[in-house]
């Protein structure tokens, strides 16, 4: 009993507890302690191999494990990804995805500011041809309308006054004394020019409409 206790406490530390083990009726998870169905990682290996290398059908296989078809799918495509540690839950919080750093941001600033109607489906296909990384298209998206929102809120910051002082900001001002917003915005690690910024807006919205449009003819063919 204590080291189920322990075991206990350690799924539920590391995330991988699963929340609902009584609704696992695999023959093994019911009669081998080995195979133990409050562990969330092993009860998803164990659906995975059964429909791999057993011929059981994702829908049986779903049904016994406790799971429906598409969170069978899900636990498929992260683990031909990411092996293993795929299918560990990932823990809950701000989703700056981890696949798009700094690097990813910049290369994403080059190719928009050279093709500035480029699709979300063909911008996922370059970034995965430069770095051999699939980032899902609205993470893109979030990911723009996010700096969009931080460098409007830096504008509002410094509209009207020189920064530190309480001077108006004037046309004829020199270059020196304007405020550093108010000459470039920053995107990842390189700074690109208002102007870039400026079509944001527009993009986006193409960008996304372009998308929807690609989605609404898939699902037509289906």
């Amino acid at each position: 009993m204590a080291d189920q206790d322990t075991k206990l406490r350690t799924l539920q530390q590391q995330g991988t507890l699963n929340p609902c083990p009584k609704a696992v009726r695999d023959e093994l998870f019911l009669q081998d302690d080995f195979f133990d169905p409050r562990d969330l990682v092993q009860v998803k290996y164990e659906m995975l191999r059964r429909v791999r290398t057993e011929g059981k059908s994702v829908t049986d296989a779903a049904a016994q494990f406790g799971f429906s078809r598409p969170s069978f799918y899900q636990a498929q495509s992260v683990f031909e990804q990411e092996g293993l540690a795929g299918l560990v839950p990932h823990k809950r919080g701000p989703k700056q995805a981890h696949k798009l750093t700094d690097e990813v941001l910049t290369f994403i600033g080059e190719v928009r500011q050279k093709q500035p109607s480029i699709r979300l489906p063909d911008l996922v296909k370059r970034i995965q041809e430069r770095f051999g990384t699939k980032v899902h298209p609205r993470s893109i998206e979030r990911s723009l309308l996010r700096h969009q929102k931080n460098a409007a809120e830096r504008d509002q910051g410094c509209t009207g006054h020189l920064a530190g002082s309480g001077r108006p900001l004037r046309a004829t001002a020199s270059r020196r004394h304007r405020p550093a917003c108010s000459r470039r915005r920053r995107f990842g690690p390189r700074a690109f020019s208002p102007a870039w910024n400026d079509g944001l807006d527009a993009g986006l919205v193409r960008m996304r409409r372009q998308h929807r449009t690609g989605d609404a003819l898939s699902t037509r063919r289906q």
